[in-house]
């Protein structure tokens, strides 16, 4: 039931990450190995190599306290005592703590991590390969994650806040879980979404319990492993790095010169770095640290400190110091195992700035993934698309292309004057034979009339269309009404809906269905039929 359309023909992404899944040569001093099933091979030699197999323990530790609150399922135990052994590695996606998993493609983000390793465990059995979600705890911009859209409503946390989102008390939710119970409905699956809400948000102590808990009650059977980096074990691992970050700049420097190149080979840069690439973090706080004549100051505060009191810093407090963009890859990297990182357009056009950050690092860079992108319709939208005699891919255009495909589809006159076109070209290529015969004021004359008569054909076909277009105006606002359903805002679906609005009528064989139908390696965009109505009656 899955087509696939390429990335390119959606419009929807940048020249920066087609051309990277095209393996434009241009890019290729900017990753380290693209991302095919053979070339994991060589990523595993490498990483094996460089990986500082100390982290394995502190990495165990944390996450047997994080997860000693949980209900563990089997197979994520059965991850975390493997992450012990040299032959275990990492596959990872990370994610902002967006409330109730805010973009559906959240899920997307997930479901190809889990798929990935079992493929690569399935390639390479002497190895084991473990599916990571990597929750961005310390990100501090809450306007970004506290909302969720659901049936053209914006469900909004209202609260003053501050600080790293992980440490937010869930304290006012009760007024979130209230307008849920009000718009979700009063189905068997709007009753289990409601009661998933209130266990995660209302019965945790912050926004980084409540996100763990969802995804593992939506992922954990699966084998996924959460992980909050936010903890002083795994900071101190990465104290090497931040003291190079405040001394040497070192984030800085390789990442402004690779950004730099990305530009002059004519590409946006997704991320500018900065001369110190920290935040300062404390309760309620999370600000930049930057350097002005050999002293350090926590930017809106008071605090500031020599070089030797923030290095005694690091060594004491390296829970304090919190990677932004820009060296939060890099943290990822030194801290786990990992092999390959999964992500969307914008992420990996970020990564694709690091690279010499990380070999100036001695960091083995990572496998950049494209994580599955899907544009989910239910059967009876189909049904609809073909009674209209269109096609899902059609739904890609933009309104105005749409519209007037249609027109020329279901109008009775034909509308196309590529035969009269042709007759004009052979009536002037006689004209033109004649004035190659006489002087060149005689051809240009010729040419002007061509010019002339062609741009008169083109407003007589754009005037018939139109004239089209308004006789089958009902015919066609049936179309840009399905597009406006499943593009809405004239975005991508996974960028707007929450999956909530699917799940209601699809219920718990969601999940089943993405992690069957979706193919890590297939770098094309899906188009995903769901039998909710046939299954219904």
């Amino acid at each position: 039931m899955a087509d696939c359309l390429s990335f390119r023909k959606t419009g929807f992404f940048s020249n920066l990450i087609t051309d990277y899944i095209e393996e434009k040569q241009d890019l290729k001093p900017f990753y380290n190995r693209f991302p095919t099933i053979k070339n994991f091979k060589s990523q595993i030699d490498e990483k094996k190599s460089t990986y500082d197999q100390s982290n394995r323990e502190a990495l165990v530790e944390v996450l047997q306290t994080q997860y000693s609150s949980l209900s563990t399922s089997e197979a994520t135990q059965h991850h975390i005592d493997l992450l012990n052994e040299d032959s275990t590695f990492t596959v990872t996606t990370g994610h902002q703590l967006n409330l109730f998993t805010g973009p559906l493609y959240f899920l997307y983000k997930i479901v190809s991590t889990l798929n990935l390793a079992k493929q690569l465990k399935s390639n390479y059995p002497d190895f084991n390969f473990v599916p990571v979600y990597w929750m961005a705890s310390e990100d501090h911009d809450f306007e970004e994650i506290n909302f969720f859209n659901f049936k053209d409503k914006k469900i909004r946390w209202e609260k003053a806040a501050k600080g790293p989102v992980g440490h937010l008390s869930t304290s006012g939710l009760e007024k979130v879980a209230k307008q849920i119970e009000k718009e979700f409905g009063k189905s068997e699956n709007a009753e289990y979404l409601k009661g998933l809400f209130k266990i995660a948000y209302l019965n945790h102590d912050n926004l980084a319990e409540a996100t763990q808990f969802l995804a593992n009650e939506l992922f954990g059977k699966e084998g996924l492993v959460i992980l909050d980096a936010d903890d002083a074990r795994l900071k101190s691992r990465f104290d090497h790095y931040i003291k190079d970050d405040l001394i040497h700049h070192t984030s800085f420097k390789e990442t402004e010169k690779q950004a730099g190149v990305l530009s002059d080979l004519g590409y946006s840069v997704q991320v500018n770095p900065r001369e110190i690439n920290l935040f300062y973090m404390l309760e309620g706080l999370r600000e930049r640290i930057v350097k002005k004549d050999q002293k350090y100051y926590v930017l809106e505060t008071d605090m500031e400190f020599t070089k030797d009191e923030i290095l005694e810093l690091v060594d004491q407090h390296p829970e304090r110091f919190s990677p932004n963009v820009v060296m939060r890859p890099l943290y990822q990297e030194v801290l786990l195992p990992n092999l390959a990182y999964i992500g969307g357009g914008g992420e990996q056009a970020y990564w694709l700035e690091l690279k010499s950050l990380f070999d100036a690092s001695s960091v083995t860079f990572p496998i950049l993934m494209l994580r599955n992108s899907v544009l989910l319709y239910s059967d009876k939208v189909s049904k609809k698309i073909k009674k209209l005699e269109a096609d899902i891919y059609d739904l890609f255009l933009s309104p105005e292309q749409l519209e007037a495909l249609q027109t020329r589809r279901n109008s009775k006159i034909k509308i196309d004057f590529h035969k009269q076109k042709q007759t004009l070209h052979q009536q002037f290529a006689e004209l033109y034979d004649l004035a190659s015969k006489t002087d060149h004021s005689f051809y240009g004359a010729v040419a002007a009339q061509e010019k002339k008569q062609k741009n008169g054909l083109d407003h007589l076909e754009k005037r018939l269309l139109k004239a089209q277009k308004k006789k089958l105006k009902q015919q066609n606002e049936r179309i840009l009404e399905l597009q406006s359903e499943l593009f809405p805002g004239r975005s991508l679906q996974e960028r707007q809906l929450n999956f909530s609005e699917i799940f209601v009528d699809y219920g718990e064989r969601l999940i089943p269905k993405l992690l069957n139908e979706l193919d890590p390696f297939q770098f094309d965009f899906i188009c995903l039929e769901l039998d909710i109505y046939n299954t219904k009656q």
